[in-house]
């Protein structure tokens, strides 16, 4: 019989119970659990992680009223040697009658703080990723694979930008064993910032890495794009004007004629009589130019030309000069009508080539942006307060700030907790996991100490941060660009709706 499910009295002495999470792993001495976060020392279960502290937070002020006896900032960035702890090696709750593994008070400016740290384990959680580039990945709705698992869909594209949705419970627990440990697996490295190669049905192959740029089909992509070929023509026309007489902005979205566009009217352009294929919406803007895919504009475009129709021999005339360019600038081609108006290359002009580098200037570059999302839910919450109700509450009120690994969460509307937060802002490899399969994620809930007992948190179990912090704790420096969990301007400090 596999030790596992072995009755308690029947396992060996060497080895302990982990309760960490629902799997209650048996660790036999100096081996560690399932999710390698738990091990047994000298028969004592350790979380092998450090407690990670975030030290000298930013921009600690005063908590008081927001009215006449409000302090004044003196513009110290960094308070001497104030610490926050993070809930990065914290332990869990599970079962979830215990409360939180830390609740630690600290005074800021003369007021008592209270910081309850957690790793909550998320069954309902996933990712959203945000790809920087034109480039067709895959229709919407597409099944997005790792290791040919299911584990996400491509989501409405958003302004020069791809979108994912990966994970949820549906693929963590809803389909076959497989599916849930390479979804789980696949989240867990997307959240620690490790690269996943994944590929979309009837689409592309990519390799996704938060804080790196998406490589697809095996290309790194550089750019993206400035705005569609409508917005790049109004953005640029003026530097165009009096060095060609027609320009084609290649895009998937909106393809922009200049001549055509309220841009060149506006300059007093003549109509070139160059036309496109695809279907007009508005004066110089064509919708469905071609089809979406790898090349100019998130088209499948390899030849420019191949979009354009026959010139309208009424108002095009030999000699004409056009420059075909994608949203990035990063393809571009030149050419000149002969008698029979048709385009023949021909050597870009320098005050041409210097718009065309304007444009690649102007794009930022290619990033993918990986946000966890989860639901925190009554383990989390039974963790910080006997009424759980009340946290949540709480925190839609304002009263509670909710930060992940020290890092600004966005709670989203309506019922429950559920937050979203940048892993580009947490410490590295703050996520690890359990086989259940889900995600364990850091999360922290910060008011003041007269408001957490006021929701019936668990308030004889705060440790001041002395108690707390020791030399084995891991140190992070602060992301100067995420606001102080302790920082007043975060909470409202009247009771109700605001």
């Amino acid at each position: 019989m596999p030790d596992d499910l072995k009755p308690a009295d029947a396992v060996p002495a060497e080895k302990i119970r982990c309760d960490a999470c629902p799997v209650m792993c048996y660790i036999a001495e100096g081996k560690s659990g399932a999710c390698d976060r738990y091990a047994n020392h000298a028969g004592e279960l350790l979380r092998l992680d450090p407690l990670t502290v975030i030290q000298s937070g930013a921009q600690a002020v005063a908590f008081l009223d927001q009215g006449e006896n409000a302090q004044d900032w003196d513009g110290d960035v960094i308070q001497g040697s104030r610490t926050f702890v993070t809930a990065v090696g914290a332990g869990t709750t599970y079962p979830d009658y215990k409360p939180a593994p830390f609740i630690v008070s600290q005074e800021v400016e003369g007021v008592d703080m209270v910081t309850v740290v957690t790793e909550g384990i998320f069954s309902y959680c996933g990712v959203k990723v945000k790809l920087d580039t034109d480039r067709h990945i895959g229709e919407e709705r597409a099944i997005v694979r790792v290791d040919g698992e299911a584990i996400g869909h491509v989501m409405t594209s958003e302004y020069g930008s791809k979108m994912l949705s990966l994970g949820g419970v549906e693929h963590l627990t809803g389909g076959s064993k497989k599916e849930g440990r390479v979804t789980c697996d696949a989240l867990l490295r997307l959240c620690n910032r490790a690269a996943v190669e994944m590929s979309v049905d009837d689409g592309v192959t990519m390799v996704v890495q938060a804080g790196h740029a998406p490589v697809i089909n095996g290309v790194t992509e550089k750019l993206m794009r400035v705005g569609c070929g409508s917005a790049t023509i109004g953005m640029f026309a003026k530097q165009w004007h009096g060095h060609v007489d027609e320009v084609v902005v290649v895009d998937d979205h909106i393809t922009g004629i200049l001549s055509e566009h309220e841009a060149g009217r506006g300059l007093d352009m003549t109509p070139s009589g160059i036309r496109v294929n695809g279907r007009r919406s508005t004066p110089g803007r064509y919708f469905q130019v071609a089809d979406p895919g790898t090349g100019w504009g998130g088209t499948d475009v390899q030849d420019p030309l191949s979009i354009l129709k026959p010139a309208d021999a009424k108002k095009a005339w030999p000699g004409l000069r056009l420059l075909m360019i994608s949203t990035t600038g990063e393809q571009w081609a030149y050419y000149v009508l002969d008698d029979a108006l048709v385009p023949q290359p021909a050597e870009i002009t320098p005050p041409l080539l210097a718009v065309a580098e304007r444009i690649a200037e102007n794009c930022e570059p290619s990033l993918c942006s990986v946000l966890f999302m989860g639901g925190a839910g009554g383990s989390l919450r039974a963790g910080v307060t006997e009424n759980p109700v009340r946290l949540t509450r709480s925190v839609k009120d304002a009263l509670t700030y909710v930060s992940c690994g020290g890092a600004e969460a966005y709670v989203w509307p309506g019922g429950g907790i559920t937050v979203m937060v940048d892993v580009m802002d947490m410490p590295t490899n703050s996520f690890g996991y359990v086989p259940t399969p889900a995600l364990v994620a850091p999360i922290e809930f910060t008011l003041r100490r007269e408001d957490y007992g006021a929701l019936g948190g668990h308030v004889n179990h705060i440790q001041p941060v002395e108690t707390v912090i020791r030399k084995d704790n891991r140190r992070v420096a602060p992301n100067a660009s995420q606001p102080d969990p302790q920082d007043s301007r975060n909470y409202r400090w009247t009771r109700g709706k605001p």
